[in-house]
């Protein structure tokens, strides 16, 4: 049941709301019915609400349909269309008031996120995550999980670097990749398949009864996984079953990378160069799109109507999906492109790193570099934490418009990057060693609202 609204006096400075009344409460009520966030009304929490940034106001706007109803409330509204016409001129009145309280302040969000990673000032958090080297990393719903190079898979929490949870491979074979959901964690070991459930349940099975050709990568879409193989097929996996339930010949050459769509297409790219598009409902393929790299395609990047691949000679391409045709291609780096990612709504940023150790930002629209970040050798803090000791080293930004020469820039700053993951303000990053990297980016002229 929707709890009705009360009314308040929106402020027209930067000091937040005032409640109109304030509740009184008998002293044993109080002892009998503990006070929650949820038991406040709706003056109390406008209140809350104005001490609260953009990020954290679309994140309340979901907790409950109390809550978004307050958010979305005319004088609340009218408080934040001040604060943001004061602080951004360029702003329309009538643009804020047309749209959803939520929806613009997740446009402004996006806009902070852009500029913080493009030209905020930033620093990187490193820990020692791994015994061995680890060389991927995924992040999703706030959650990263590592793995690939030692036995272990681990699920880290970027508030206090901690790992969360831990799952051993069960075997001699290495594990190869994995994907996961709010749910379980599904792996290619070897020539089989491996859930790891939340729960702490654990189930391996072999994938076509133990006839399975090398698989080289893997995407994971409830029920079903994805095997990219040496022989140009993937092979779908039923999660249920645990059979395969078909076979869809993508490529002649080994396919090296994987990526879904919405509409659960299927895109894989091979050493060929090529990327390949298959419907697995038909298991017809719906398009080829060439590139100019011979030796091969890496990694695979959707957005909701462009495409990205990196290639193993440093060029980055978009296509766009719609049209399948090639709207940019940029070399952004004189060797392999082994990552690329970028925020699920963010239609401006892409993230690429690769060999050259250079963390790089490309604007989606044109491919044009817009930034080029390296580690500083200087060493801002240590502290201890559960994981061990994390170590806070200042960023730097590479000069624009030059010629990069990364031979005299010491490999200390730019390891390798064989993995990132992209999320709001921030980039997690592995590099083939035991450490875990986290950039965290802060936009210089970013204000309250």
């Amino acid at each position: 049941m929707t709890k009705p609204l009360s009314t308040f006096t929106a402020a027209t400075n930067n000091t937040p709301p005032t409640p109109a009344t304030a509740p009184t409460y008998q002293t044993n009520k109080r002892r009998q019915t503990p006070t929650t966030i949820l038991s406040l009304d709706a003056d109390i929490l406008c209140t809350i609400f104005a001490f609260l940034n953009m990020f954290d106001l679309v994140r309340c706007s979901l907790v409950c349909k109390f809550w978004n109803a307050i958010l979305e409330s005319r004088s609340l509204r009218e408080f934040y269309e001040k604060k943001l016409l004061k602080n951004s001129p360029t702003s329309s009145s009538f643009e804020f008031t047309k749209k959803s309280l939520r929806v613009t302040l997740g446009e402004v969000a996006m806009n902070q996120n852009r500029l913080a990673l493009q030209c905020g000032r930033f620093h990187v958090d490193q820990w020692r995550g791994h015994s061995t080297a680890v060389s991927q990393c995924r992040m999703k719903m706030g959650t990263v999980v590592t793995g690939v190079g030692d036995k272990v898979i681990r699920l880290w929490s970027l508030d206090s670097y901690k790992c969360v949870e831990e799952y051993l491979i069960p075997d001699v074979l290495p594990l190869v990749d994995f994907d996961f959901d709010e749910s379980k964690i599904v792996g290619l070991i070897g020539s089989r398949l491996c859930i790891w459930r939340r729960n702490g349940k654990r189930s391996v099975f072999p994938s076509l009864e133990g006839k399975f050709i090398k698989g080289s990568c893997m995407r994971y879409s409830d029920p079903e996984a994805m095997v990219g193989c040496d022989d140009g097929a993937v092979r779908v996996f039923d999660m249920y079953s645990r059979r395969c339930t078909q076979i869809i010949r993508m490529h002649d050459a080994p396919i090296t990378c994987l990526c879904l769509s919405e509409d659960q297409l299927i895109l894989s790219g091979s050493t060929s160069g090529s990327v390949t598009i298959s419907d697995p409902s038909s298991a017809q393929k719906v398009a080829t799109l060439r590139s100019s790299d011979v030796r091969g395609i890496r990694t695979l990047c959707l957005g909701s109507q462009l495409l990205f691949a990196g290639s193993a000679v440093g060029y980055t391409y978009c296509w766009d999906m719609r049209t399948r045709r090639l709207m940019w291609k940029t070399r952004v780096s004189p060797n392999v492109v082994y990552s690329l990612q970028h925020m699920q709504s963010d239609k401006s940023t892409l993230a690429v790193g690769g060999i050259d150790g250079i963390l790089r930002f490309l604007n989606q629209n044109d491919g044009n570099i817009v930034s080029s970040c390296i580690i500083d050798n200087k060493l801002l803090s240590t502290h201890q934490s559960n994981s061990g000791s994390i170590q806070r080293r200042k960023g730097k930004r590479l000069p624009e418009d030059t010629y990069i020469n990364i031979d005299v820039i010491p490999m200390t700053s730019r390891p390798s990057i064989t993995c990132l993951a992209v999320g709001m303000k921030k980039v997690v990053t592995t590099h083939n060693t035991r450490d875990i990297r986290l950039w965290k980016f802060k936009d210089n002229n970013t204000f309250m609202l």
